[in-house]
C-alpha cells in the first residue's frame, strides 16, 4: 500500500482511476471501429461517456459521503464508493444515450440506428467497465481502502499486514486477504474475455457482465472488511444485496435483449 502524493499532489489511486478511464475510452474506440459502429453514433457514446463520468464521480462521492454519516455521524464530502458511482453513471450515459440518440439521428436515413446498435454498444461497454473498474480496484489497493478481514495469524489466501513505527521498525504483523487485488485480477480476466468476445461478435455481453460481476461480488464481501451498515435484509450487506439486483437485472436485460434480436432478424428475414 502507498497512499502518498506522487506528483502534483496525486496519489497512485488517482492516478489509475485515471488510467482506467482512458483505458475504457480507447478500447471503446478500437472495439467500435472494428464492428462498424458509425463515427456519428461513436460521438455520441463518447459525449454519454463524459455525463456518465461527471455523474459517476457525483454519485460515488455522494454514497461514500453516506456511509461516513452513518459510521460518524458527521457528514463530509469525500471518498468513493463503486456501486453509487456505477448506478448513478450508468443512469446518466442511458438518459444522454436515449434522449441525445432520439435527437442525433431524428433527420439521418436511419433515425433508428441508434436503437438498433444500443446492445452492440453495449458489448463493447461491458468490456470498457471491466478494464476501468480494474485499473481503479489497484488504486483501491494502493490506497488502503476496501480491504479485506484482517486476522493475527496466516490463514489461506492471506498476506502479511505490518505496522511500523517510524523508525521503520515492525510492531505488529497482521493478516488480510488482499480482495482488491483478486478483484481486479478478476476484471481483468473478465475484461479479456468480454474482448474477445466483442471481436468475434457475440451478443448478451451486458447481462453477462450484470450476472457475473454480481455473483463475484456476492461472494467476495465475506471476505472484506469496510462494514457499510445493515440492510433491511439482515444477514446480506448492503453490497451484496445491490448484487443480487445486479443478477436480477442482468435476467431483464438478457430476456430485453434475446427479444429484440428476434425482432431484428425477423426484420431483415422479411421480404421487402
Amino acid at each position: 500500500m502507498y497512499p502518498y502524493e506522487i506528483i502534483f499532489g496525486l496519489t497512485l489511486y488517482d492516478i489509475l482511476i485515471a488510467a482506467g478511464v482512458a483505458a475504457a475510452i480507447l478500447l471503446f474506440s478500437y472495439l467500435a471501429d472494428k464492428r462498424g459502429i458509425k463515427k456519428k453514433l461513436q460521438s455520441l457514446v463518447m459525449a454519454c461517456t463524459l455525463c456518465a463520468l461527471a455523474g459517476g464521480w457525483f454519485f460515488a462521492v455522494l454514497t461514500q459521503s453516506f456511509y461516513n454519516y452513518l459510521e460518524t455521524g458527521v457528514f463530509t464530502w469525500g471518498g468513493m464508493t463503486f456501486y453509487g458511482g456505477f448506478v448513478g453513471g450508468a443512469a446518466c450515459f442511458l438518459l444522454v444515450y436515449f434522449i441525445g440518440g432520439k435527437f442525433a439521428f431524428k433527420k439521418t436515413e436511419n433515425p433508428r440506428y441508434y436503437l438498433t446498435e444500443f446492445f452492440t454498444v453495449a458489448d463493447i461497454a461491458a468490456c470498457c467497465v471491466c478494464a476501468a473498474h480494474a485499473l481503479g480496484r489497484f488504486g483501491c489497493l494502493f490506497a488502503g481502502c476496501c480491504h479485506g478481514k484482517v486476522y493475527a495469524e496466516k490463514r489461506p489466501f492471506t498476506v502479511p499486514l505490518l505496522t511500523l513505527s517510524v523508525n521503520g521498525e515492525v510492531l505488529r504483523t497482521e493478516y488480510t486477504v488482499p480482495v482488491q487485488l483478486y478483484e481486479a485480477l478478476f476484471l481483468l480476466a473478465l475484461g479479456t474475455i468480454f474482448f474477445f468476445r466483442a471481436l468475434r461478435k457475440k451478443t448478451y455481453g451486458l447481462p453477462l457482465y450484470l450476472a457475473l460481476y454480481g455473483a463475484w461480488r456476492f461472494c467476495i464481501e465475506f471476505a472484506r472488511a469496510d462494514d457499510r451498515g445493515a440492510t433491511v435484509v439482515s444477514f446480506l450487506s448492503p453490497s451484496q444485496l445491490v448484487a443480487l439486483l445486479l443478477i436480477a437485472v442482468a435476467a431483464a436485460v438478457f430476456y430485453t435483449e434475446r427479444r429484440c434480436l428476434k425482432l431484428r432478424r425477423k426484420e431483415e428475414d422479411e421480404p421487402f
